[in-house]
């Protein structure tokens, strides 16, 4: 069996995807929210979605097309 990892468009649309949640988290609930509880939310926000794009990174091959 083959551990093919996915190729770089997929890669890019992960990512694409991944900025457009991490936007419209961080403005319901983090740092663009302007609530008190935003600086304590948009931090693990942060954190969360910093592993989660180092993953996508690290878990794509980027030279393969698909």
């Amino acid at each position: 069996m083959e551990n093919r990892q996915p190729g770089c468009l997929s890669g890019l649309l992960k990512l694409f995807l991944l900025d457009k949640v991490f936007d419209w988290l961080q403005e319901r609930f983090g740092y663009k929210s302007g609530s008190c509880m935003g600086c304590g939310c948009g931090f693990v926000l942060m954190i969360a979605f910093f592993w989660i794009a180092v993953s996508i990174i690290f878990g794509t091959d980027w030279l393969r097309l698909f």
